[in-house]
């Protein structure tokens, strides 16, 4: 059977991909047993063609911008498709780190589900809602996701994007759910077995630099901040007056992922001029490199 993991990225979260793919393979005794692709936003033109335009999230209207930290999501419904609807997929964000084995994960006995996730709520009495930054995916069952179609489905006013990519057009017998120690928010403990930097304002490479992102919106109980929320974006740019990233709040995260791109840089996987690269760009941290200089080792 095949497997293979996929990570869907864009250009702004390049350097996570990169040692997501990394982790991936250092942390699996069966690294040869699957593949690992990467799904580039740059690679999808239906992407790029709804820049600028109206689509519907969360039951009120949110313009499409390419250069959002988060404009890779879409592509989440790729995978069936990119496995030409046969055999295991793994899809994760680019945030998301392995500290256990993957392959582990691509053998789960899915119980005749065809997606599997875990609960994006501690309430299960909540209606269906599956945090799909990591999915397992059974690809011969999911023949009827059409990535494309329902994308464009949100600009028509179809389809809300906030239902879509939490699943809650598949029927439920479709989904089942596994441990949340496979898609852990921001915890790193003992039993993580994904580490997933979810809470984008405190994700470690980013410390210091401009906010890129545009937040969730929260404010549509209340219209009147939610107006001036949306003139400030009107009048002086999307990420106006958004602040800072700033720092994780549990250092030992922050020495996770710089203990994968100080070896990633001696391997080669990650050279310095593209990490340089990255830091001109805005999309790295500028100290990363000292901050990867001063980290101790990872266990082997």
């Amino acid at each position: 059977m095949k497997k293979c993991v996929f990570i869907h990225t864009n250009e702004r979260q390049w350097l996570g991909a990169k040692l997501s793919a990394y982790s991936l393979r250092r942390n699996s005794a069966h690294a040869d047993e699957f593949d690992v692709e990467f799904i580039r936003v740059e690679d999808y033109p239906f992407l790029k063609a709804r820049q600028g335009q109206p689509f519907l999230r969360g039951g009120v209207t949110r313009i499409w911008r390419m250069d959002d930290l988060q404009s890779f999501t879409p592509l989440r419904f790729m995978p069936p498709k990119l496995m030409g609807h046969e055999g295991r997929a793994v899809l994760i964000d680019p945030d998301v780190f392995a500290v256990g084995d993957v392959f582990e994960l691509l053998s789960t006995d899915m119980q005749g589900k065809a997606v599997m996730g875990r609960y994006r709520s501690a309430n299960r009495k909540k209606a269906q809602s599956v945090a799909t930054s990591v999915m397992l995916m059974d690809c011969a069952k999911l023949t009827h996701w059409n990535c494309e179609q329902e994308f464009d489905e949100l600009f028509e006013f179809k389809r809300d994007y906030k239902e879509w990519i939490s699943l809650r057009h598949e029927p439920p017998e479709n989904v089942g759910y596994f441990e949340p120690e496979w898609n852990d928010f921001d915890r790193l403990t003992e039993n993580t077995r994904m580490l997933h930097n979810t809470k984008r304002r405190t994700q470690p490479w980013k410390t210091g630099l401009p906010v890129d992102y545009t937040p969730a919106d929260k404010l549509r109980k209340y219209p009147l901040l939610a107006g001036l929320n949306s003139l400030r974006a009107r009048l002086f740019g999307e990420y106006a007056f958004l602040g800072r990233y700033t720092a994780h709040p549990d250092p030992n995260q922050e020495r996770f992922f710089f203990g994968l791109l100080n070896e990633a840089l001696e391997k080669g996987v990650v050279s310095e001029s593209m990490l340089r690269d990255e830091m001109k760009r805005n999309h790295v941290r500028h100290d990363a490199l000292e901050v990867a200089e001063r980290t101790p080792p990872l266990p082997v």
